[in-house]
Parts: structure tokens; C-alpha cells; sequence
């Protein structure tokens, strides 16, 4: 579908078929945490760094939207839960992909927990979003995470590749996993769904090193791009990161010249 392939392009870069995506729904989870109080300079700072698209819910769009500068995509969020639930890991649809497209978006994402105590509710809110992606053209990223009584380690590869397959399965056209830790490990996760896979940039890490590292070491591995929030909104710098994470993923920058910019 047309409209899809047009929409596609404007969350992932066309020439190299990857994307850096900067997740702002946090405040639903977390309430306004820092680097995402004022929504406007959150947003001008990684668009200036060169992001393909951000992420964030509906009644908080028009806080971002800066009325000038570079054109960016626009995913919207349509899951929730809170971290004052007695259970954060159900997630709920709080809205529509037709909201959505009222409100301008590019694409849309769901969260699915699998292993959660409410996994059908979710599963089947991931076929019905699916299905109305289908007949809008719309895309639709799934985050796919493993989060519940039978997952020991959310980041054993066995969990993992089983998550990103299931999305892929259920309609999404992005999928969104963690990192499994080693190159060979997330192969097997990139090589098991045949739908592109963004890497999560998790808690916030201990240093730009280590995330950038990831980053590189996810790439290898067949990753089609990243999907990091508060590693780069709650950075020092965010422009400067999101323009480093850039050249790794859409530059084929070597890893050690894109450690040394850190230094500069």
C-alpha cells in the first residue's frame, strides 16, 4: 500500500533502511521526569541531533509540536499503564489509530508484555490495532517485552527472539525488543522475524561508552535502528548523542571514531 510505504519513510531513513526513533511517553509511566518537563525543547534538542522520529502520546503533541524547523515523524503511543498500578505490566489502549491520523501521525505503537498476568488482553489489542493499521495504511511498531512469572532473564535470547517473532507474526511492521548482550545472540533474534528490529535503550546506562557500543554491536547483528528515550533526553547533551548514535546507525561510522566524538 502506498500510503504505508510513504509513512514508513518518514519514521525510517529511505536510503538506508533504518531508523534512530527517541520514545517520550514516560510521563504517563513516570510522571514529568527530567528532559521531558518542557515537551518543545525536548523535542527541538533531537531533532536538531538528527532523529528520524519521536514518540510520544496524544494529549502531549501539541506541547511538542515547535510550529518551525525540520519536519520530523511523529509516532503515536497508544498504550499505557502507570507505575502506581499494582500490576505497571498490564497495558491498556488509551487510543485509536484513528486519533492517530486526526492528529497527524506517521505511524503508531502498541507495548505487549508477554509473560504478564494480562498477556491475552494484550495480544489481542495488538491483532485489533493491526487491523485497523491494515486498512488505513498505517504502520504499526510493537514493543515486545518479556515480563512476568515464567521469565527468569528478559534478556535471554530464547525470550527475546520468541518476543520480536510474535510481533512480527501479529502485523507489526517495526518491532521493538532489548538487546540480548552479544552480536551472535541478536542475530538469532534479527534472523528469527522478518520484519525490521529496533533495539530499546532500557534504564539509564552508566555511560555513553556503553551505550553506544550497544548500539554498534546491535547493528552488526542486523538491527535496523534504535529506539532510545531517557539515554538521550536526559543527556548532558542531546543533540550531541542523538547526532553519534546517527552516524552509527544511518553513517556505518566505526565504533571507535564515534567513541573518540564523545571526547570533543
Amino acid at each position: 500500500m502506498l500510503g504505508k510505504l510513504i509513512r514508513m519513510e518518514r519514521i525510517m531513513n529511505r536510503q538506508t533502511g533504518r531508523t534512530v526513533i527517541i520514545p517520550m511517553d514516560h510521563g504517563v509511566t513516570m510522571g514529568p521526569i527530567r528532559g521531558l518537563v518542557d515537551m518543545r525543547k525536548a523535542v527541538d534538542r533531537v531533532v536538531r541531533g538528527g532523529t528520524n522520529a519521536v514518540l510520544m502520546h496524544k494529549g502531549i503533541v501539541g506541547a511538542g509540536h515547535r510550529g518551525g524547523g525540520q519536519d520530523i515523524g511523529l509516532i503515536m503511543h497508544l498504550s499505557a499503564s502507570t507505575s502506581l498500578n499494582p500490576d505497571p505490566n498490564a497495558k491498556v489502549l488509551v487510543c485509536t489509530v484513528e486519533e492517530a491520523i486526526k492528529l497527524g501521525a506517521d505511524a503508531v505503537s502498541i507495548h505487549v508484555n508477554l509473560g504478564a498476568d494480562t498477556e491475552s488482553s494484550m495480544l489481542s489489542d495488538l491483532g485489533n490495532v493491526s487491523r485497523a493499521c491494515r486498512e488505513w495504511g498505517m504502520p504499526l511498531l510493537a514493543m515486545m517485552y518479556t515480563r512476568g512469572k515464567k521469565v527468569g532473564n528478559q534478556y535471554d535470547v530464547k525470550f527475546v527472539k520468541h518476543a520480536a517473532r510474535v510481533g512480527a507474526e501479529l502485523g507489526a511492521d517495526i518491532v521493538k525488543v532489548v538487546y540480548t548482550g552479544t552480536v551472535k545472540s541478536f542475530t538469532e533474534v534479527v534472523e528469527g522475524c522478518p520484519v525490521p528490529v529496533v533495539i530499546a535503550g532500557g534504564e539509564k546506562m552508566e555511560s555513553d561508552r556503553d551505550l553506544l557500543v550497544m548500539v554498534d554491536e546491535a547493528l552488526s547483528a542486523g538491527a535496523a535502528g534504535v529506539s532510545i528515550g531517557r539515554n538521550v533526553f536526559q543527556h548532558r547533551d542531546p543533540m550531541k548523542i542523538v547526532s553519534i548514535i546517527g552516524k552509527l546507525v544511518h553513517g556505518n561510522y566505526p565504533i571507535k571514531k564515534a567513541l573518540s566524538e564523545l571526547k570533543k
